[in-house]
């Protein structure tokens, strides 16, 4: 039996998956807060938070370090690379669901969804005359990020009718073109081409603040902007500025530079901006293949297997790794 640190319960299919282990669950996944509890840990499956280098140097049980998802930017990889510990990750579950609430989002911002619903409620039923609404067939979403989800997000926008335009620096232009899409090997080229962007890029050096006040200029007058990837990719003050000095028509967002986010970011009392709490994967389809995923990665690394899908595939050469 392991001891296992969960920052936050695991949907229910992964927590069964886990239940013949001792659990520790903090429901907090910082590491300053939690560390005594991190100290006890074979392995730890951290949702939402971080650790860095000054918990992995004190917890020398902590054998694997799990992230529900592809994203591992709240976890000291180089760290955990030095002390032998597998990053595991778990891909290919979430595409679809992610896929879909960006274009739920693309679609709430065209069709002014939530002002005209907050409105009416309100007893403004004339909103319907403002004419702020726009259609979607025929116009142009530019993608950035073209992996498994910006490809399932182009798949959906093509059934709407819309025109595609990939721009990902790994991708080949003759792989965009074999899909029947526009490639740009230019941002800036992608972000003008685009009367709506949507972004799905992962966290690192050469994406962070990548989107900004240049980066807002180089877009359509009245374009619009969503954001289901990470937040700090995108700089929220220039967000901000482009959606009042009308630059943007509007913008959607399923996360923010914090997460969560502030009660008082001004971006909340825009009538153009809409915020969801970071759960574009967390449909119960999803959180089911993800959570079970997350227990069985944890669970394969603790046996002294190696798990194919981690962040730093050269903690296998270490001493730890020797003859496994």
């Amino acid at each position: 039996m392991s001891t296992i640190v969960v920052s936050h319960a695991l949907y229910k299919d992964g927590m069964e998956v886990l239940k013949d282990n001792e659990l520790i669950i903090p429901n907090n996944g910082d590491s300053d807060v939690i560390l005594e509890d991190l100290k006890k840990a074979d392995g730890y499956i951290l949702r939402i938070g971080k650790i860095d280098r000054k918990a992995i140097e004190q917890c020398p049980n902590l054998k694997v370090i799990t992230r529900p998802g592809v994203g591992y930017d709240s976890v000291d990889v180089k760290a955990a690379t030095e002390y032998g510990i597998p990053v595991a990750l778990c891909p290919s579950t979430n595409a679809g669901a992610v896929a879909e609430h960006t274009v739920a989002l693309l679609l709430s911002i065209a069709k002014n969804i939530v002002r005209y619903n907050n409105e009416t409620e309100n007893g403004n039923y004339a909103v319907r005359n403002t004419f702020t609404a726009v259609n979607v067939e025929g116009k142009t979403v530019s993608i950035l990020g073209f992996g498994r989800i910006g490809r399932k997000v182009a798949e959906y926008c093509t059934g709407l009718g819309m025109k595609i335009v990939a721009y990902d620096p790994f991708v080949k232009p003759e792989d965009v073109k074999a899909l029947g899409y526009t490639p740009s090997s230019d941002l800036h080229e992608a972000l003008s081409l685009g009367d709506f962007v949507t972004i799905h890029m992962p966290s690192m050096d050469s994406t962070r603040g990548m989107i900004g006040k240049d980066e807002f200029a180089a877009m359509k007058d009245g374009a619009y902007f969503i954001n289901c990837a990470r937040g700090d990719i995108v700089n929220e003050n220039e967000l901000y500025n482009a959606l009042v000095n009308g630059k943007l028509a509007g913008a959607a967002a399923d996360v923010l530079e914090k997460d969560p986010p502030e009660n008082d970011n001004p971006l909340f009392k825009l009538n153009n901006f809409i915020i969801t709490p970071h759960s574009a994967a967390q449909t119960k389809e999803t959180a089911s293949a993800l959570a079970i995923m997350a227990a069985n990665a944890t669970l394969t690394v603790l046996r002294g297997e190696k798990w194919p899908h981690v962040a730093n595939p050269e903690v296998y050469e270490h001493p730890r790794w020797k003859g496994k």
